[in-house]
């Protein structure tokens, strides 16, 4: 797709822009490795400038997963990845198959639209925790477009507050650890949309070409119908992104104080041909 193809976007009107994204900021409660970051001196230019040095895994804060993070099993008994990408293509330091750094080339930009089902749900009276799986249906978010005026266009971009960073964020380090080790035991919940066929018509029948929310894996884990389970039709199959853990808490409250919840997005995923997971350097403006 070249810019000449996008669709004309009406978006662009009250001169405001949001950065939906953190750094590796999480790794207390997931298994990954912490984010290293270092000042580096310049030899010879000590005290006039400096270096810095990163060391992150993009899955520990807001982050796309990419084409090769998840892979689907296939009538055989094997796994592949989108377009019958193998393991051992993706470990081979020659191929770049499928790699994020494909996506750099020309970046995203497309119009996003906002289901905040926390203000919708608070305002119900319904509790929301982040944590609990709970699961958000496609009647619910029907229901959340029609009170917010979107209508839903070929080419947007679906994002979901469900509400974890909100639950994250009130929580003791006490509490992230203990989500961490059930993590590694197999017995973490956290909310999202929830899997069904009527979910995967959705987004293909609107065309929807990204999909992003605050939760951990966008859809509600445990996995409500693994038949339907989304990482599979999206990542594997599709090739439709999925942006996990953004922070859309002053987004959701910009697009209230607007009475606005559709918005022109960009995205500049990292440019390494061989990458699996980018953080999404993405904005929203309005």
């Amino acid at each position: 797709m070249t810019f000449a193809d996008l669709p004309a976007f009406d978006e662009l009107k009250d001169k405001k822009c949001f950065w939906p994204s953190e750094p590796g900021s999480r790794e207390e409660g997931f298994s990954r490795n912490a984010a290293r970051h270092e000042i580096k001196t310049i030899p010879n230019y000590e005290g006039i400038a400096w270096d810095d040095e990163w060391h992150f895994n993009p899955q520990a804060g807001s982050q796309w997963d990419g084409f090769r993070h998840f892979s689907t099993l296939i009538p055989d008994g094997k796994r592949v990845f989108h377009g019958g990408t193998t393991s051992e293509e993706i470990l081979d330091p020659k191929s770049d198959r499928i790699g994020i750094g494909h996506w750099a080339q020309q970046g995203i930009a497309a119009r996003g639209f906002l289901i905040d089902f926390v203000s919708w749900a608070e305002k119900r009276g319904i509790a929301v925790d982040g944590l609990s799986g709970q699961m958000i249906s496609l009647d619910d978010v029907h229901e959340i477009a029609k009170e917010c005026n979107i209508t839903f266009k070929a080419g947007d971009m679906f994002f979901l507050r469900c509400g974890f960073t909100k639950t994250w964020e009130s929580m003791s380090m006490a509490q992230k650890l203990q989500y961490r080790q059930n993590t590694a035991d197999k017995k973490h919940a956290h909310s999202g949309l929830k899997q069904s066929e009527r979910v995967v018509r959705f987004l293909w029948d609107n065309h929807i070409v990204a999909v992003a929310g605050d939760g951990v894996s966008f859809e509600v884990r445990p996995n409500h119908d693994f038949e339907w389970d989304l990482h599979n039709f999206l990542l594997a199959g599709w090739g439709v992104p999925i942006g996990e853990m953004f922070n859309l808490e002053d987004l959701a409250a910009l697009c209230k104080r607007l009475g606005r919840w559709t918005f022109f997005v960009t995205s500049s995923p990292l440019n390494h041909p061989r990458g699996v997971a980018s953080p999404p350097n993405c904005m929203a403006l309005f």
